[in-house]
């Protein structure tokens, strides 16, 4: 019995003694619930929606204050044509359209009938369906209260409008995402990994001794993932456009090139990893929860951010994927051009060189 309650005492030493691993063990657990207890939700909440309207009469100022009124939209209010609706699209402002047309109060009044236009971004199927069909029940509470114990029934007709994705399919938001996760654990965790097994074997110390740089070594290192990496992204657009029948509306090369961004920031976000760790098991860990988590529930996915706490949407955008996945979104179903998502790209750029000055910091060319 002594002899195990050494054994325990010695283990506990040795969990204590390693912060890195006091943090995977009791830190990461209490990270991961709370971002999945806030994440974790289908209800689509404080979306960005336009209105366009073209009457401009109590009837409609009156469901105008009632989507207001609403948690689930904030409204846009600068929209004064359908340009402006196309152009809050393509910018990324708004998710969807409630447009009124002329006389809608007048329509009502004398006709007991009036329609109302709904357009969404459909490029997100799921929360184009959820916002059209919250918008839809404000509309039909709406016009229950109106009636009342009147004899001549009012009727406000809805029409709707799929952008990008008039079928609703899920391949258009999962493609995207995918595309991220693929590239993800094929650059960053295999490129910590493959370059830590080198220290636990010993042979980065005959790989240091050559006469090649060690710059050069860890270059060496990460071009074989570069290039599997490209073949991956090549085998995920011919999937996505022969098998799913996702189009690619932008431009190909402007795809090919945001790709290779990211994938070089993948890898430096790898590099860093190998040069600060010692084993491949704290590689693995680091890659899966500084990587694959953020990506899966923080880049938008699978959640959307508007829907998490300030501080979470705050932390998001520190994760490279995040800014890809809105990148891929925009350039292949939406079909815009550099001039749209030239933020995001500059953002994952800064990342990359930041995420490389870092890993060449850390980098020591003596492991002794």
């Amino acid at each position: 019995m002594k002899q195990f309650k050494a054994f325990v005492k010695k283990e506990f030493h040795h969990i204590f003694r390693d912060t890195r691993t006091v943090f995977i063990l009791l830190g990461m657990p209490v990270v991961q619930i709370i971002i999945f207890g806030f994440a974790l939700t289908n209800e689509v909440k404080n979306s960005r929606i336009g209105v366009l309207d073209n009457s401009k009469d109590a009837a409609t100022e009156s469901l105008i204050n009632e989507l207001e009124a609403s948690r689930y939209f904030d409204i846009e209010k600068n929209i004064y044509s359908y340009n402006d609706i196309e152009q809050s699209f393509r910018e990324g402002k708004i998710k969807m359209a409630v447009v009124f047309p002329q006389r809608f109060g007048e329509n009502l009044q004398h006709f007991n009938k009036a329609q109302v236009q709904l357009v969404a971004d459909a490029s997100d199927p799921n929360v184009a369906n959820t916002l059209t069909n919250y918008a839809t029940a404000v509309v039909m509470d709406y016009q229950k209260r109106i009636t009342g114990n009147r004899q001549l029934p009012y009727t406000i007709n809805t029409e709707m409008r799929m952008l990008y994705n008039p079928q609703l399919k899920g391949a258009y938001n999962f493609v995207p995402g995918v595309m991220a996760m693929v590239l993800m654990l094929v650059c960053t965790l295999m490129t910590a990994i493959t370059v830590v097994r080198e220290k636990e074997m010993g042979t980065m110390e005959i790989l240091l001794a050559s006469p090649i740089k060690p710059l050069k070594i860890i270059i060496a290192k990460a071009v074989p993932y570069l290039l599997l990496s490209i073949v991956n992204v090549a085998s995920i657009l011919l999937l996505s456009v022969f098998v799913l029948e996702v189009p690619i509306n932008g431009s190909l090369l402007l795809l090919s090139f945001e790709s290779i961004l990211f994938i070089l920031t993948c890898l430096a976000f790898g590099l860093l990893i190998s040069a600060s760790t010692a084993s491949q098991q704290t590689a693995m860990f680091i890659s899966l929860t500084g990587m694959f988590l953020p990506t899966v529930m923080l880049s938008g996915f699978m959640f959307p951010i508007e829907n998490m706490p300030l501080p979470l949407q705050i932390i998001s955008n520190a994760v490279p994927a995040k800014w890809y996945y809105m990148i891929v979104k925009d350039v292949m179903i939406k079909g815009v051009g550099l001039e749209s998502v030239w933020k995001e790209t500059l953002i994952l750029a800064g990342m990359m060189f930041f995420l490389l000055a870092m890993a060449i910091k850390k980098f020591k060319i003596r492991l002794a």
